[in-house]
This record gives structure tokens, sequence and C-alpha cells, in this order.
């Protein structure tokens, strides 16, 4: 089994897993919790999202997180921009990387974004030409890869089409996300397979939850197809509200612990990285879903004097 020397963390949990909590989380706590994560090591951190505080109400405030945040040589803080609106917010706000999303269920776009998908790669395809006009990188999601709370089983070839025309407008990396959990190692495999046939593999990420728990199989799965980016989530923060059942993203404790087990580089501590789940996961009042993170807590409280 031939696996990638050094592995890129995306570090999905400020954003991705924030926003589905019940209710908004301050910007100074989420400040802490973005500079704890880079003092951890991480380099690519979802600082936000710039969409309407109507539909999204705890990203409300992103553009204060951006200005609290001290700059780092080599780390990026990317923001979510559904749309025109969305961009100019974040451009406005002093965004060096913005990401986009799109669904490769037809179904699932409609009820997420209201619009099918061809609508939402052309409303992103103007998103992408002015964010690179302006030198602003893009990163480009699609949801549902292996499987959609709606429409069930969804094929690989719609994930490639969709995959392939993100790559088209200009995102350096394209993340594959099993926004339901679902997914197995097999599948994951050959989905990859798939979407690799229009997509270079290391311009591929993954981005699995763990409603069943396959996650970090279905990372170690894509690893050996050769990729080499992998998001998480610290604390294992985030779910899906379009889903029913579904958990949190898999946690970024986990993942690295597995990655320093197989000696494969990515220059995270895996203590800090606790560090600011516990910190994250106190603010929230609840235990950190990662079992590593758990197991380090009680191993702390045990050698406590």
């Amino acid at each position: 089994m031939r696996l990638p020397a050094q592995v890129k963390m995306v570090e999905v949990g400020p954003r991705d897993g924030l926003q589905n909590e019940p209710k908004p989380v301050a910007a100074d706590v989420r400040i802490e919790l973005i500079e704890r994560l880079a003092d951890a090591g991480l380099t690519a951190i979802e600082a936000g999202s710039f969409v309407s505080a109507k539909w999204v109400p705890q990203m409300a405030g992103t553009d204060k997180v951006l200005a609290g945040l001290r700059p780092r040589p080599g780390v990026s803080y990317s923001v979510l921009t559904p749309n025109m609106r969305g961009l100019e917010g974040a451009l406005a706000a002093g965004a060096s990387e913005v990401a986009v999303f799109a669904a490769a269920s037809e179904t699932f776009s409609r009820r997420n974004i209201n619009c099918s998908i061809e609508e939402s790669l052309s409303r992103f395809a103007e998103v992408a030409r002015a964010a690179r006009a302006k030198n602003v990188r893009v990163r480009g999601y699609v949801s549902c890869v292996l499987g959609c709370p709606y429409e069930g089983e969804v094929a690989a070839e719609a994930v490639a089409r969709v995959a392939g025309s993100l790559l088209e407008m200009g995102c350096y990396e394209i993340s594959l996300g099993d926004t339901i959990g679902v997914g197995t190692p097999a599948k994951a495999q050959a989905m990859i397979d798939k979407v690799a046939a229009s997509v270079p593999i290391e311009r591929l990420a993954v981005h699995f939850h763990d409603t069943y728990g396959q996650a970090l199989a279905n990372v170690l799965a894509a690893m050996t197809k050769g990729v080499a980016s992998v998001d998480s989530a610290v604390a294992g923060l985030g779910g899906c509200p379009y889903a029913a059942g579904a958990s949190g993203n898999v946690a970024s404790e986990d993942v690295l612990y597995m990655l320093d087990g197989l000696r494969i580089r990515t220059g995270v501590d895996l203590h800090k990285l606790a560090e600011a789940g516990r910190f994250i996961s106190e603010a929230l009042g609840r235990e950190p879903a990662s079992k590593v993170a758990r197991v380090l807590a009680a191993k702390r409280r045990k050698n406590a004097p």
C-alpha cells in the first residue's frame, strides 16, 4: 500500500463545523479557536463564510473574524462565498482565498441553495472569475459525492462532471464531500477513480463525515489512490442540517493520530490541536467528539497533581 509522504490537513471546524451549531459563537471565540489551530501548525483553515445572516446566523461577523486574525506567512484563511454579493463582502474584508460549493445531486442542490446544479455552476464561474481577477485563490467543494439524503446513491459520473466544471472555472483544488457520511472505502476509491479521469489526483481533496463510523477508513482508502489533502474538523464539529442523523466531520485529532502513526508528515502538533479542540468544546458546553481528544484528556486528568 503506497501512501503520500506528506498530507495537507484542511481545517474546516471554524466554518463547516460551527455553522451547524444551534446558537452562534461569538467572533472573539472564533478568532481564538483559529489562532490556536494555526499555533498547532495548520496552514489551511476555513475561517467563516459570507452568506446571509438570515439563513446562516452562525456565520455572521466573519468580517470581524478575518480582521482579528494575526497574519502568518504560509497560512491561508479561506471563506465560503456562494455568490457575487458574498465575494464582494469577502474582498472588502481582505480575504485571500474563497471557496464555492456545488452538489452532485440535483435535489440536494435545489434544497440546499435553491437552484439547479447548472445554475449553481454558472453562478460560481462568475464568482471564480471575479476572485481570480483580484488574485484571490478559489477552492471548490462537491457535496453528496457518495450519497444524497433525498436521492440515495449518487453516480460517480455526476461527481466527475461537477468536479471537472469546478476545475475548468479555475479552482486550484476540489474537495469531494461525503456530506451524509454513507461512504465506505471501496465506494470512495471507485468514486475517486472516476473523478481522477477528469481532475488530476493532485488537485483533489476529500471531506468525510463520520455518520457510520467510516470516515477514517475512507480517508486511508483515498490516500491509497494518491489523495494528499484531507478536510477535517477539530473536535469532530459539524454535521449536515439537510441530512437526518448525519454526524460531524471526521475529527482532526483522529486524522492526525492516524497520519502520525503512518509517519506521514503534516507539520501539525497533536497536543496543541487537542488543546484547540478542548477550547471550543468547553465554549460549546460539551465533550469533543474526537476519540483521540478524549483519551488525551483522560490521561491529562490522571496525571494532574
